[in-house]
């Protein structure tokens, strides 16, 4: 009888052995793996929503949101407050069909579709079980028709809450800002335990600026709850901390002078107390009416905005960059002194042109005869433009722009607002960096008029006056003055500015000479010097819009009034104890003068109480 044997391969089933061995491990790394993922992402991850939802199976916790700071003026009128109001609110998760609910809520609340579009945006950014604002500012009817209706919609509740009012509308618009449903990116950068349950955000102004200190702290109230989620009784209460209030130095009274003397022409207008550097006067026209912008403005009121010629969303004070024309002489003036370039009654010869040696190019002087054989003293009171190419071909560029940037000219003035412009101050080293150019002689002489690159904002130019006024001592100007915090009044820190080093004879020089700007019979705005109960020192402005070519002639009657000149004016008051400083630029206005120098005057006027006030 044959027998068959099977022959063992012990390597191989040792093989087979140690693979089986491999897959199991790997299947078990692999399960141990996913079980400590997902126990970390229940314990990490989803923390925050997992322990609020079994809290809330008998705890319910609420924010408790802050009230936002109030914002006065320097009088202690309310520049921004808080009202009253009702707010619809749905909590996506315990809404069991949303679609259906939205649908019925629409109707009985008659919601236009843009506020349903608003609402599914906040859907995607916040969590299911955050409470999300469907309707802001509900009106009596539309709380009682939701009351009789609300056991058919769970999920969905009225909130009594406060929300921003600005009484004074486009007045104040640009400094005090307003606030905003909080966006996509602001979400991802605000404090969530801070921000839980506010719906709202400074967006610009002073409401962008200081809204750490605004909007507070929030607290929380933990409430415990039966089966119908009904709250039976208070747990725990963590009560939050109002934003504080702010005084600023603005009146706003005088910035409603301002405002309305601007009436017709696109500006602004900046008023600052010279010895403190208080700024009195902040006005941007046209402004807009930041109240909607609460609540959700429309797409369709956004883009008539956005797209207006006028610009009323850009605020002129801090952002508009203009040539400072005529305004920069007396600075210019100034550093040709301090420099030792000329003396104050040197004389130079204006023939109503001049021109650069070996070139056919003649810078005109805005008289076309010329201004004859002048000294400082009559360059500045009558305008001189020929004094100044002369002056600045002297100075030569380097010492000019470094001179000049000592009055903060070319750089931020620092001011307690956002997205603040610095301006140009042209140098060689910014034309070699930025044009990729060289620098040549006849960009310095018109730099010396406040042309060509040059450019201020109507901030930077009310600073440097204020500085100039002060004899050099650095004027820093700021907003906030002083902050009420739970009952606890602080001033404001201002920084301690320098004093420049220039000579007090040299700047009494130039303010003698700007004060026969207004004051001389042959002063560029001595019409506005009759019954004028004080003595100002002035400069009055023109900024070509655009060019004008060798042989032809800048006719203001025939050309389209967006193209017209712009009109600039500085000056400050009393001329022998400074108060106060302004600074007016009129969009296409033309002649500094006749246009901004009365809005400058009525400013001064109402400050030094020359005129009654009559608001």
């Amino acid at each position: 009888m044959q027998r068959n044997y099977t022959i063992k391969n012990a390597a191989e089933e040792h093989r087979i052995f140690f693979k089986r061995v491999v897959v199991a491990f790997i299947l078990i790394l692999v399960l141990s793996s996913g079980l400590v993922l997902r126990l970390a992402y229940l314990q990490i991850v989803g923390h925050t929503h997992y322990a609020t939802l079994a809290k809330e199976n008998s705890i319910k916790i609420a924010p408790l949101v802050p009230t936002r700071g109030i914002i006065y003026d320097r009088h202690g009128r309310i520049l921004a407050d808080n009202v009253a109001s009702y707010t619809l609110e749905l909590i996506p998760e315990q809404v069991p069909k949303l679609d259906d609910t939205l649908a019925r809520l629409q109707t009985l609340l008659a919601i236009p579709d843009e506020k349903l579009e608003q609402f599914r945006e906040q859907l995607k950014r916040n969590k299911r079980f955050a409470s999300i604002p469907l309707l802001l500012r509900l009106s009596e009817e539309q709380v009682a028709a939701f009351e009789v209706m609300r056991p058919y919609f769970p999920g969905v509740d009225i909130r009594a809450g406060l929300v921003r009012y600005y009484p004074y509308g486009e007045l104040v618009s640009h400094v005090v800002g307003y606030v905003g449903r909080i966006n996509e990116q602001e979400l991802k950068t605000l404090p969530e335990e801070n921000y839980r349950g506010s719906y709202h955000v400074g967006k610009s102004g002073i409401e962008g600026a200081y809204e750490t200190d605004l909007h507070g702290k929030t607290g929380y109230i933990e409430n415990e709850t039966n089966a119908q989620s009904r709250s039976i009784n208070v747990v725990n209460e963590n009560d939050p901390v109002p934003g504080v209030n702010l005084y600023l130095t603005l009146d706003v009274d005088l910035q409603k002078t301002a405002y309305d003397a601007l009436a017709g022409y696109n500006g602004a207008v900046v008023a600052i107390a010279i010895k403190t550097g208080e700024v009195l006067v902040s006005a941007s026209r046209p402004g807009f009416d930041p109240n909607p912008f609460v609540y959700g403005i429309s797409g369709k009121a956004y883009k008539e905005l956005q797209d207006s010629e006028s610009q009323p969303l850009f605020n002129r004070v801090l952002r508009g960059q203009y040539p400072p024309g005529s305004t920069l002489k007396p600075f210019v003036a100034l550093a040709g002194l301090e420099q030792g370039v000329t003396s104050f009654h040197n004389r130079m010869f204006c023939q109503g042109y001049y021109q650069l040696p070996n070139s056919p190019h003649k810078y005109r002087d805005w008289k076309k005869w010329g201004h004859g054989s002048v000294t400082m003293n009559d360059a500045i009171t009558e305008s001189c433009d020929v004094y100044f190419y002369k002056l600045a071909l002297a100075l030569g560029i380097d010492d000019m722009h470094n001179f000049l940037r000592k009055f903060g000219f070319g750089e931020k003035t620092g001011i307690d607002l956002l997205n603040e412009k610095p301006g140009l101050l042209p140098s060689r080293e910014w034309k070699r960096d930025v044009r990729k150019q060289a620098w040549f002689s006849g960009e310095t002489v018109i730099t010396g008029i406040g042309q060509g690159f040059t450019q201020v904002t109507p901030l930077q130019l009310a600073r440097a006056t204020a500085t100039l006024a002060n004899y050099g001592k650095v004027v820093q100007p700021f907003l906030v003055n002083r902050v009420l915090s739970q009952g606890v009044t602080m001033p404001a820190t201002i920084p301690s500015e320098p004093m420049l080093p220039v000579h007090p004879e040299n700047v009494s020089n130039i303010i003698n000479a700007m004060i026969n700007v207004v004051h001389s019979s042959r002063g560029t705005a001595k019409k506005m010097a009759p019954g004028m109960a004080y003595k100002m020192a002035a400069k009055t402005g023109t900024a070509q819009v655009f060019t004008v070519k060798q042989k032809e002639k800048y006719n203001e009657d025939q050309i389209e009034f967006k193209l017209r000149d712009h009109a600039l004016f500085i000056a400050f008051a009393p001329a022998e104890d400074p108060q106060i400083a302004v600074a007016v630029i009129a969009e296409n206005g033309g002649h500094g003068g006749t246009v901004a120098g009365p809005i400058a005057k009525k400013v001064i006027d109402q400050y030094l109480g020359v005129t009654k006030n009559a608001h």
